[in-house]
């Protein structure tokens, strides 16, 4: 999600955007769910034809089979939380999950930003924001529409320095295995508090922070599967599966294809990016953004080499990039194209026409004002190219672009807001169409 950037200069970059993008894609938004506050998520588990509904303010609805919302909230954790900011916040209900035999068990996977853990060291306990948290849930035995209020099991915590930053996007991949993505802890350039001082929690191998996970919930409280890439190393934690990311922001497995992982990646002022995670690939972060090397005391200029100690190789490509609005000089220029993008889901959908193509988005041009942007990438070859989406069936469409769903027919979802934080109900879900 959006980090908490110069207002000053996304206010600038609005008044001076002067390219048009040439569009490449039509498409045509159906309203499917509204009166939302804040959803980030829509998923539906295996087998079934309910969609679930994660609002940031801690509460999941279900769309039912029959396009309607169900009365009442499947799940509400909302005492949970720690307060959210009403004007903008990056806390709260962020992920859900539902493993392979959810039939079977009812058990499912939340990840939320938490009151910070009383068994937090002295430090933490000074500074510290709160704890991500990922836990497991079950459905109610006598009600399969709500959950079990009095069940939960904590698998994965981790204390967290700032309030944004957090991606704790999670999933169960093709081999059965939870993934779960972490942000680099917050506050800006990888740097302050909670941080490591030299080289940045992205590139630090010990620190869960800035990463994507691969755990075994079949342990206590999960186990590390053995063909993790680094199991065995003590220079790094056990669980990593990918590092150097900064702010996971909405992940997805491909349903079709090759089952790629695709992550969108949150830049600092200068780059957003879209990557294909795999096995302990290094994404850059800190020592780049994006392609191109990166100076956390000078995030605006891109040396041209690499920042001591560093290193210059070993870091894999975003499959897309393109120019954040908080950059000054692009902003200038009129050539960038957001400030916070977003990651999406790949189309599986009855339209073949669309089928292997990613839709994704940005936040917003703008941090003032809702101008959010929406992409589509296909693939030639070995290269991505990016295509700007037109709305046609709704003028001027330019929500803030929270996340997106996807159902198990293949169809994708955008969640849409006019507000930039968590309050109202005023929030719609869309579905693409042809």
């Amino acid at each position: 999600m959006l980090t908490r950037k110069c207002l000053l200069l996304s206010a600038v970059a609005a008044l001076t955007m002067a390219s048009v993008p040439a569009y490449a894609l039509d498409v045509k938004l159906e309203v499917v769910a509204e009166g939302l506050t804040h959803p980030l998520i829509m998923v539906s588990p295996p087998g079934d034809d309910r969609k679930f509904i994660v609002e940031q303010s801690g509460t999941i609805k279900i769309l039912g089979a029959d396009g309607k919302l169900m009365d009442g909230d499947f799940l509400n954790i909302k005492h949970k939380l720690p307060p959210l900011k009403w004007e903008f916040d990056e806390e709260g209900l962020l992920g859900l999950a539902f493993p392979p035999d959810f039939k079977k068990t009812g058990k499912f996977y939340i990840s939320y930003t938490s009151q910070l853990r009383g068994d937090a060291d002295l430090g933490k306990q000074l500074w510290y924001a709160h704890t991500n948290t990922v836990s497991e849930m079950r459905v109610s035995k006598d009600d399969p529409n709500k959950a079990d209020p009095n069940y939960e099991r904590h698998v994965l915590q981790i204390d967290w320095p700032q309030f944004n930053h957090n991606g704790m996007w999670i999933a169960f991949g093709p081999d059965g295995y939870l993934y779960v993505s972490t942000g680099d802890g917050g506050y800006a350039n990888d740097w302050g508090i909670g941080h490591n001082v030299t080289i940045g929690n992205g590139q630090d191998t010990t620190s869960l922070n800035g990463k994507m996970l691969r755990i075994d919930l079949n342990g206590d409280p999960y186990n590390v599967p053995k063909d993790n890439p680094f199991a065995g190393n003590n220079d790094y934690a056990p669980e990593i599966w990918a590092t150097g990311l900064r702010n996971p922001w909405r992940c997805a497995f491909d349903m079709g294809g090759s089952k790629e992982l695709f992550c969108g990646d949150v830049g600092q002022n200068s780059y957003e990016e879209i990557n294909i995670i795999t096995k302990g690939a290094n994404y850059g972060w800190r020592a780049r953004e994006g392609k191109h090397w990166f100076d956390y005391v000078n995030p605006n200029t891109h040396p041209s080499s690499p920042v001591a100690p560093h290193k210059a190789t070993g870091y894999t490509d975003p499959i897309i990039e393109y120019k954040n609005c908080s950059n000054p000089e692009f902003a200038a220029k009129g050539d960038c194209e957001g400030i916070s993008v977003t990651g999406g889901y790949v189309y599986r959908g009855p339209h073949k026409a669309w089928d292997g193509i990613y839709f994704f988005g940005d936040w917003s041009k703008s941090f003032m004002v809702a101008e959010g942007v929406l992409f589509a990438a296909k693939k030639s070859g070995n290269a991505w190219t990016k295509e700007n989406v037109r709305v046609t069936n709704i003028p001027g469409f330019n929500d803030f672009i929270l996340g997106f769903g996807q159902d198990n027919q293949g169809n994708v979802y955008i969640m849409g807001t006019r507000a930039r934080g968590p309050n109202g109900e005023q929030d719609k879900i869309y579905k693409i169409v042809p």
